[in-house]
């Protein structure tokens, strides 16, 4: 099997960038959303795409977003990718497809197996579904350190290629990836010593951890 590729989500500090870099970690997420400690302005992405340059895959996390939002994020940071991480239906997640041509990402919470049953409406609107766990009604759609029954997704073989969030860290990812079959780990509070705050020898850590699995 692969190792698996990873992405380290709510990036906002050079340090941070710098240390996904060195774990050689595939993707660095940039959270646009006000209410998250990880949110950054799409100048401060701006700043941390330039100094990422082609080192790293830049994912644009928004929530329920509208164009104009995005539009700015997508120009300021370069970004690669969009992450939708709201109540975006699959119309929706194609719609921003095709406005800006970059790869559509669309977050699942689930925490039955007809919640991980909704990526298939997903096939052909996006190119990735990213499996997470289910916040409860009111918080924050992500980034909580919850995880959620990793049977529920293990071997998936839907018609969208896939990833596997929600709780994930240095502790607990290579037995994720065993169980689970997953071609792409995303983790963020995992990775953080305070909400907001990435620990540098964590996200070290969870790298080896991925390519011990």
């Amino acid at each position: 099997m692969p190792t698996a590729a990873i992405k380290i989500c709510g990036i906002s500090t050079p340090e941070a960038l710098e240390a996904a870099i060195r774990a050689r970690a595939a993707h660095a997420g940039f959270v646009f959303f006000p209410r998250s400690p990880r949110n950054v302005t799409p100048a401060q992405a701006a700043l941390l795409s330039q100094q990422a340059g082609n080192r790293i895959g830049k994912v644009g996390l928004f929530v329920d977003a509208d164009d104009a939002a995005i539009a700015e994020a997508v120009a300021g940071a370069r970004l690669d990718a969009l992450q939708l991480h709201g109540s975006e239906s699959p119309e929706r997640a194609a719609q921003l497809r095709d406005r800006f041509g970059i790869a559509v990402w669309k977050a699942l919470s689930v925490a039955t197996a007809e919640d991980a049953a909704r990526a298939a409406a997903y096939a052909g609107a996006v190119d990735l579904v990213l499996f997470d766990a289910k916040t409860p009604k009111g918080s924050l759609p992500g980034g909580m350190g919850l995880s959620f029954d990793w049977s529920l997704v293990a071997d998936w073989q839907g018609p969208v290629p896939w990833g596997l969030a929600g709780g994930l860290t240095p502790d607990n990812v290579a037995q994720a990836i065993r169980m689970t079959r997953t071609p792409l780990v995303d983790t963020s509070s995992g990775v953080e010593s305070a909400p907001g705050v990435k620990d540098l020898d964590r996200i070290d850590a969870f790298a080896r951890a991925v390519r011990g699995a």
